[in-house]
């Protein structure tokens, strides 16, 4: 027997568990790498157009910051890479971090892994097993990303270094994930400190693609995000990124697994603090301990909502010179945003994309009542004076409310951000934070769907996060490969007012509100008639 011992049966395992989320991830870089080219190409169908649109974009500090440097926006493949590849790196940067955690940390935590480790199984093993697996996965979203913008009409050479540079920045936070993995006795601490490492990627790299030529551009180049923004795929590819990459995820992997040598097994190496025998008076309710265990997650979100909110409404006036040299664009922008302009018609369809983004936050709180339950922390809960409705409730709040305060904080960013481009602060502000408001009813049937899954069905609560892939892609893709209306007209978001510039409309709004009222009380019902941790 070695350290390793077992490995394989865990890989086997882990596949077996991830079977449906890995695969999500994978076929939605699969169709995205593919529509983006397409709906870029309809778009700007000459290369005038493509190019007016590229002079348009430029230097705009605040387009930089959002989706990085400006870089070969005259040719499609180019466009599409500058218009994806952060989200792409971002979004492989969590998956690796969630799918660590979740097989090394949260099988301790749950006690599961002791329960294999008493077997033949190596202490590397588990380590060994999560890595494999993410280096796996990023491979995948690395090779269908090169598939699908080739198959989208990019040159295939530069594809396949857009692939490349995706998993280089998926392996870089593999490792990183290796290293938090080791740093608490609580997955839901290292998972929180390797999303910071995340964060902290995206704002080095804005701060160093912002700096100008006399600033601290090197920020750029001390993250794994600012090597996958600056790899040119389509303009002479950095190679020379590639073993960066795999240095660093060798340095962490490695050094997580010193660290698994040096500490007890369902231990980490931060010390964590013991809390008090009894609770505060301020602790003792439901509704007070879902705020503790919810204000980090909220605190987080209205953090990233405020700052894009502000970044997306200060290129208001922008978008006039973006959209010059395409008639399709101002087509669709007002076909969005309905018809008092093109300000208003972009600013109507990035608040009903931040509204599906929001539904994420909706579904994540949701299912929080799920995550309570099966790691064992609601039956003592339950046995007390504490009712199962009154229980659920108190994690709804943060779905429900929390999706409204997070639509109100970036209505009111985007507001001033817009306001202080057009002058116009007052009215802008006015405006929309009702657009942004008006969004919540739709995000609010999905923790319908959560909910009623989770208390219906709660083996399959997870499978909420495939209505919120198919909101997104429906509300992305849709218009772009122009789906018949019954199918665009499965997405709530699809039923909302598009404001600013449209008129409200009463009806739909209410029916999505009676909707989610009805998901959730059958979710409740059922919840309180079913078993616990079933």
């Amino acid at each position: 027997m070695t350290s390793l011992t077992g490995t394989r049966t865990l890989i086997r395992l882990a596949l077996r568990r991830d079977r449906i989320i890995l695969p999500i991830w994978v076929y939605a870089y699969l169709i995205v790498a593919y529509t983006n080219p397409v709906s870029i190409h309809k778009l700007y169908p000459t290369q005038a157009a493509l190019d007016a649109a590229a002079n348009g974009i430029g230097t705009n500090p605040a387009l930089v910051a959002m989706a990085g440097p400006a870089v070969d926006l005259n040719s499609l493949g180019g466009f599409s890479a500058w218009k994806f590849v952060l989200f792409a790196a971002l979004g492989a940067g969590l998956m690796s971090i969630l799918t660590i955690t979740r097989h090394t940390r949260a099988e301790e935590e749950t006690g599961r892994l002791e329960l294999l480790g008493a077997g033949v199984l190596g202490r590397k093993a588990p380590l060994t097993a999560a890595v494999t697996l993410a280096l796996l996965a990023n491979l995948a979203l690395g090779i269908v990303t090169a598939i699908g913008a080739t198959l989208g009409g990019t040159p295939f050479t530069g594809s396949f270094a857009y692939g490349v540079s995706i998993a280089a920045a998926g392996w870089a936070f593999t490792g990183i994930a290796a290293l938090t993995a080791q740093l608490s006795q609580s997955a839901r601490t290292c998972t929180g400190i390797a999303i910071a490492v995340l964060g902290a990627s995206y704002v080095l790299r804005v701060i160093g693609d912002t700096a100008g030529p006399h600033g601290p551009g090197w920020l750029t180049w001390t993250n794994p995000i600012g090597w996958a923004l600056n790899f040119h795929p389509y303009s002479g590819p950095r190679w020379w990124i590639v073993p960066i990459a795999l240095a660093t995820t060798a340095a962490c992997t490695a050094l997580g697994y010193v660290l698994t040598n040096h500490r007890d097994f369902a231990a980490g190496l931060l010390a964590d603090r013991p809390g008090p025998t009894t609770a505060t008076p301020r602790l003792r309710s439901p509704l007070a301990l879902a705020t503790r265990l919810h204000l980090g997650l909220f605190t987080a979100w209205a953090i990233g909502f405020a700052l894009a909110g502000f970044a997306l409404g200060t290129i208001t006036n922008s978008i006039g010179s973006i959209i010059s040299g395409s008639p399709q664009v101002a087509t669709a922008l007002q076909h969005l945003g309905g018809q008092t302009g093109l300000t208003n018609a972009y600013l109507a369809a990035i608040l009903n994309l931040t509204g599906m983004i929001a539904a994420i936050y909706t579904v994540q709180a949701t299912l929080r009542l799920r995550g309570e339950e099966t790691s064992g922390r609601i039956e003592p809960l339950l046995a007390t004076t504490v009712s199962r409705t009154r229980l659920a409730a108190s994690h709804l709040t943060y779905a429900f409310a929390g999706t409204a305060a997070l639509m109100a904080i970036v209505g009111v960013t985007t507001g001033i951000g817009a306001g202080l481009t057009t002058h116009q602060l007052g009215s802008q502000l006015g405006h929309d934070l009702t657009a942004a408001l008006l969004q919540t009813p739709a995000a609010w049937t999905l923790a319908g769907i959560a909910i009623a899954i989770t208390g219906l069905l709660p083996s399959y609560s997870n499978t909420a996060w495939a209505a919120i892939a198919m909101v997104i892609l429906i509300g992305e893709l849709g218009p772009v490969i122009r789906l018949n209306h019954w199918a665009m007209d499965i997405s709530p978001f699809t039923h909302l007012p598009k404001l600013p510039g449209g008129t409200i409309t009463a009806t739909p709004l209410i029916w999505l509100v009676l909707i989610a009222a009805a998901l959730t009380a059958t979710g409740l019902t059922a919840f309180r008639r079913r078993d616990i941790s079933t």
